[in-house]
């Protein structure tokens, strides 16, 4: 049985893991071994009757190639909605050229490089939370599987926030693994890079405007000042493996109610072409897979410069609160980066280094900061 374990700025150590066993392989052999659903472009998976009520979520499956494509038509016949509230989820082939309404699967599928990550697709007009879906799926779907959808009515963030995500935004979630414990509350800092650095790349591979998209601590997006992305990182163990599922949502083109990627390239330049999710999408897996290798064969530490060189907090100055007989008491610190296990290292007025920490009551990271003394 899985046990459910959250990725915030990073929790402390669970069980010590061996060898990494990867998923992808094992699943590809488990597929073709089962009897496959006849080449109809149509299948179904049905919620108990109980739930037969509520709503229809439609799936429509695309893969990078016809084997890639085969192997997710395989699994969607086991897709289930049960532990999200029921209903019944509709899974049907992407038409011949794997485009479909909403999202241009086949410019997607051009577009991405990636051999381990985002070659099996599931994409949906609307539904309740993209996350929810890969989560509850994991053990059915090849590892590096990506969910899309257009509208999200129950997305999920942190603290268990749920919001409503209209059109115009890129939202998706994807699957990965990792057997190194120590590593694992820093995956969300790698896709937070990837992403930064995937839009600047496809900006200028397209000749726009660079847009200065960066990181606010431990998992957000700003771009001037203000917030047009968040990534959720949540994770299951099981004997010698952690599956992660990885949630991310980019405002591509709402400029309500704070802006938006192409609303900022059209500031820069006032007829500039419009970025396009599809295209994010795959710069983003491109370059994910890059990051997450170097991440998993030398560590964070590899990374740290260039994580750097796209946060918001080096050298920022911020009030931590402090228990001083009883009373809290406000003291400023100065950020310098990351300790190893991924909390802000900071600097205090004494000259002291000291670790920081989220109050866990606070929306906003920032507030309610508290310092823990670093041994030396």
């Amino acid at each position: 049985m899985p046990f459910p374990s959250r990725l915030p700025p990073p929790a402390a150590a669970a069980a010590a893991t061996a060898a990494v066993v990867l998923a992808a392989v094992a699943l590809r052999r488990y597929l073709s071994s089962r009897p496959r659903s006849a080449t109809s472009a149509h299948m179904s998976s049905t919620a108990p009757a109980a739930a037969a009520a509520g709503a229809t979520t439609r799936l429509l499956l695309s893969g990078k190639s016809p084997q890639d494509q085969q192997l997710l038509a395989s699994a969607a016949s086991e897709l289930s909605l049960e532990e999200l509230g029921g209903g019944e989820l509709a899974v049907s082939l992407a038409p011949g050229g794997g485009g479909v309404e909403g999202f241009d699967a086949a410019a997607y599928m051009g577009a991405l490089l990636a051999r381990r990550f985002g070659r099996w697709m599931l994409w949906s007009p609307r539904m309740a939370s993209t996350h929810d879906l890969v989560t509850q799926n994991f053990a059915k779907l090849p590892v590096g599987v990506v969910c899309v959808t257009d509208v999200q009515f129950k997305g999920r963030g942190r603290s268990k926030n749920v919001w409503e995500s209209p059109p115009g935004c890129l939202m998706f979630s994807f699957t990965s693994q990792m057997n190194d414990v120590r590593k694992l509350p820093l995956v969300q800092y790698v896709v937070c890079l990837a992403m930064t650095e995937a839009i600047k790349d496809l900006s200028c591979a397209k000749g726009l405007p660079e847009l200065d998209v960066r990181i606010k601590w431990p998992n957000d997006l700003y771009l001037k000042g203000l917030k047009v992305g968040g990534i959720l990182c949540t994770s299951s163990y099981e004997p010698k493996v952690y599956n992660i599922c990885t949630g991310i949502g980019l405002n591509v083109d709402n400029e309500k109610p704070t802006t938006c990627l192409n609303a900022a390239l059209q500031g820069l330049e006032a007829n500039s072409s419009r970025l396009k999710r599809e295209d994010i999408l795959a710069s983003f897996f491109n370059k994910f897979e890059v990051l997450f290798e170097i991440f998993a064969n030398q560590g964070f530490q590899a990374l740290e410069e260039r994580y750097y060189n796209a946060w918001l907090h080096s050298g920022q100055r911020v009030v931590v609160q402090d228990a001083h007989e009883g009373q809290s008491v406000n003291s400023v610190v100065t950020i310098q980066g990351l300790t190893p296990s991924g909390y802000l290292y900071a600097i205090g007025e004494d000259g002291k280094s000291y670790e920081l920490h989220p109050d866990g009551n606070s929306f906003d990271f920032f507030t309610g900061l508290v310092r823990r003394k670093m041994e030396v």
